[in-house]
């Protein structure tokens, strides 16, 4: 009992872990465009994000229910099974961040918990029916709809505000930038904070702490709220830049656009119970606001590795979590390796992030780690530029300087890269 008592430990402990790597991960959903249009400093961002998500965690759970009632057959789940579940996504979120791409925290630990729970019990341990349609086509249909939300909305935004004053214009959407924004930050709290609910209740009923189909008790929801707002006040910032910068350049329209669509999807999500990745909404949002405004550019060789990124977050976690659950197998030894290689490759991980340092006080920066150089605007981004509606205000008067600005440089980017 003893011995089975402290498994249990270990494994709610490392669930709040990877709750801490879904904060820094995430961070830059909410806050990315925020900090790099300049409507927030970065350190204000992202205090205001953590709070919020701390507030999300208590506002519903039917996310966290689908995880600990709906994904896996908990009977005949042991807590180690848990335990290398997370090992899985802890170590994707961490390997993912150092090289600054915006991947699914969710999914990682959607396939750890899968990979982990077939190599225990078989492929029967999977409920295939949940999985596809909570899983798998929010996971495709996500960015989609947030994409061609935020287009349209970035379209219509430039197409009102024609007649508006520049400044004035500019500055109140910077306002409702900031409210996105923590619209996107509770929302997140609301879907993501929910994730490591389910799996502790899922590790409780396991150990037979709690009775099957039980929901969250409130220390659960309060230490998943805590984890994740601690994860998202240090912020992920090699991830910000490549959301703020990498994918696209921004302007104040756009980037309101871009979160409210975003918003709208994952709270719409979190309603129906799907285990939304926040991260794939927020990222087709940006792209779909970016080809809103004329002469806006996606730089698709970012997206593309973001995209394969996404398409390796399901096996590559669940690959690990197999292992682990092998080695866990072997009795309490073989779960202290796992704990201990755990340890070490975190460490590692982050020493090597220490090379090349990205934080607050150079995130919008060009010469750090992960800044992307423009790149010229390919078939699709020309295409829909031909069909955009002319910029206005502030965008027409940016539009102007831009002609003066390459003229002086030969190897200066050309506006519609720049613009």
């Amino acid at each position: 009992m003893e011995s089975f008592s402290l498994i249990l430990a270990i494994v709610v402990v490392t669930a709040l872990a990877f709750d801490f790597t879904n904060g820094f991960h995430d961070t830059a959903n909410a806050m990315a465009t925020t900090i790099s249009t300049g409507a927030l400093k970065p350190k204000v961002a992202v205090a205001m994000s953590a709070v919020l998500n701390l507030v999300g965690a208590f506002l519903s759970v039917e996310v966290a229910n689908t995880i600990s009632k709906g994904l896996v057959d908990e009977t005949g789940i042991r807590p180690e099974v848990i335990f290398a579940a997370l090992v899985g996504a802890i170590l994707w979120n961490l390997l993912t961040w150092l090289v600054g791409l915006p991947s699914s925290s969710s999914h990682a630990l959607m396939g750890g918990l899968i990979g982990a729970a077939v190599a225990s019990a078989g492929i029967g341990a999977v409920n295939g029916d949940v999985l596809v349609t909570k899983v798998l086509l929010p996971a495709i249909a996500a960015p989609i709809v947030a994409g061609l939300a935020a287009l349209l909305a970035s379209r219509m935004t430039y197409s009102l505000g024609r007649k508006a004053d520049g400044k004035a214009a500019a500055k109140g959407y910077r306002a409702g930038q900031i409210a996105s924004a923590g619209l996107v930050s509770l929302a997140h709290g609301t879907n993501d904070a929910q994730k490591t609910m389910g799996i502790i209740t899922l590790a409780l009923i396991a150990g037979g702490a709690l009775a099957p189909d039980s929901d969250p008790p409130v220390w659960v929801i309060l230490s998943a709220g805590l984890a994740i707002a601690l994860g998202t006040y240090l912020g992920g910032w090699r991830i910000i830049r490549t959301m703020g910068k990498g994918l696209t350049d921004l302007q104040p329209q756009q980037g309101f656009a871009a979160q409210t669509s975003a918003a709208t999807v994952i709270l719409a999500s979190s309603h129906l119970g799907f285990s939304l990745s926040t991260t794939h909404s927020v990222s087709g949002a940006v792209m779909g606001a970016g080809l809103g405004r004329k002469g806006g550019v996606v730089r698709w060789s970012t997206a593309t590795r973001m995209f394969v990124a996404w398409g390796l977050t399901l096996p590559a976690a669940a690959l690990v979590a197999a292992l682990a659950e092998w080695v866990c197998r072997l009795g309490d030894w073989g779960t202290a390796l796992v704990a201990v290689f755990l340890v070490a490759s975190s460490f590692a991980i982050w020493r090597i992030s220490r090379r090349e340092v990205v934080d607050h006080t150079n995130v919008v920066d060009g010469d750090a780690v992960g800044a992307q150089e423009p790149e010229p605007a390919g078939v699709v981004t020309t295409a829909m530029a031909a069909v955009s509606p002319p910029p206005t205000g502030v965008t027409e008067d940016l539009a102007a300087t831009v002609p003066a600005a390459a003229t002086s440089d030969p190897k200066a980017p050309s506006a519609a890269t720049t613009v």
